[in-house]
């Protein structure tokens, strides 16, 4: 069963919560920003590849495994903490709770100063209702 978080206890944990978060998106950005570069490289070695570097393709590669290594392991420390990681891009994570006997989800999002914001486990984001 996974644990179940009060109000407070979610709050209380943003401040170990919010830097992994904050780590995770900028690293996601990293590797859209590397997959970007992939995209363009792909171009210039289809048309002639004049003054492209050799090396550009490891060094792109090494970069965007090591940021989604990195995603991959500010994922794991946030579900070690039971804490549900919803959106990626935008630092979206859920705290599992309850509410009047129903399992709910107190939502947060990279930005926000504190949770204030709960759904139903099929609600999602768009269901958001204020605490």
């Amino acid at each position: 069963m996974a644990r179940h978080f009060t109000v407070v206890e979610a709050n209380a944990l943003l401040s170990t919560v919010r830097p992994i978060v904050e780590r995770m998106v900028e690293r996601r950005r990293e590797m859209r920003a590397q997959l970007e570069r992939q995209e363009e490289l792909g171009g210039i070695t289809k048309t002639n590849g004049g003054g492209f570097n050799p090396r550009l393709p490891a060094d792109i590669d090494a970069a965007l495994q090591d940021a989604a290594r990195d995603v991959s392991a500010c994922i794991e420390e946030l579900t070690g903490l039971g804490v549900q990681v919803k959106d990626l891009d935008t630092g979206l994570v859920d705290f599992p709770a309850e509410r009047a006997g129903e399992e709910i989800l107190l939502c947060w999002q990279l930005g926000e100063d504190e949770i204030r914001w709960w759904h139903t486990l099929d609600g999602g984001f768009a269901g958001r209702r204020p605490l």
